[in-house]
């Protein structure tokens, strides 16, 4: 059977209901996972998303959080946040918040994890320990999962670029979040567990970038990182009969500042 699995950073699914619906449609995936939902679980367009034959697990608190898997080939043995998932101490804050950032289902003969791994902000910023610190905890998770015989992923925006590649230019990074040594080395740690990078290929230009900034022309100068990524086991990675970043769905007024990353496994 062919499965088609995506993720896609929707930047607010509210504001961008029209555009996801019109893409799901299109594209027809079995699988897809969102981040940045911007509304509540009770507030998630389950109906109308329902209405195209589509499950759907929510999560999310309404602010800039919230991760869901949508699928139409069932889905089951749903767990929101990860286990021992650390909270985010803001400064003028008295106890730490557990921010809705992942979200985990088996769709048919697939598991997957939903994820939107906290942005990092500034290298000497209490946000980025948060990041590091949520990467570990991704990791201890997943190993159970990673280990098995069934195809599992690991799907979302996780806020880094995973080689000076990944961005449009690396000196226009320099001291910042996204490309630096730990927040790569936490990726590597997810290698070590038997992840893998599916890298998908780019429908124009030579590189498969996946997010464009909205302001200084960004996307149509294609001044890109590719910061969402699908981490694998072998089962999965195997079966990866094609992948690529669906740059068409970026174009246009309304649409997210993310383009959604497709994978198409044959099992």
């Amino acid at each position: 059977m062919t499965v088609r699995i995506a993720t896609w950073n929707i930047n607010s699914v509210t504001a961008r209901l029209p555009k996801l619906l019109e893409w799901l449609e299109s594209a027809k995936p079995d699988v897809l996972c969102l981040q940045e939902l911007k509304c509540t679980t009770e507030a998630f367009p389950a109906e109308a998303i329902g209405e195209l034959g589509y499950q759907s697990a929510a999560h999310g608190t309404g602010r800039w959080n919230g991760v869901a898997v949508l699928s139409r080939i069932g889905l089951d043995d749903v767990v929101r946040d990860l286990p021992g998932q650390p909270g985010y101490l803001a400064e003028d804050a008295m106890l730490p918040v557990i921010e809705p950032r992942a979200v985990a289902a088996t769709c048919g003969p697939v598991r997957v994890w939903s994820v939107y791994v906290p942005n990092g902000r500034e290298v000497d910023h209490a946000h980025y320990r948060y990041k590091l610190e949520w990467l570990a905890a991704l990791r201890d998770a997943v190993r159970e999962d990673t280990a098995g015989d069934r195809p599992f992923a690991v799907l979302g925006d996780y806020n880094i670029a995973p080689a000076d590649e990944d961005v449009y230019d690396i000196a226009a990074f320099e001291g910042l979040t996204h490309v630096t040594a730990p927040e790569r080395a936490a990726l590597t740690a997810l290698q070590e567990i038997g992840l893998q990078d599916v890298v998908p290929r780019p429908l124009k230009y030579d590189h498969p970038y996946t997010y464009w900034d909205y302001r200084q022309l960004a996307f149509p100068k294609n001044r890109g990182m590719r910061i969402d990524l699908t981490y694998a086991n072998k089962p999965f990675a195997d079966a990866v009969s094609d992948s690529y970043v669906d740059r068409e769905a970026r174009k246009g007024k309304g649409t997210s500042d993310h383009a959604p990353v497709v994978v198409d496994l044959d099992l």
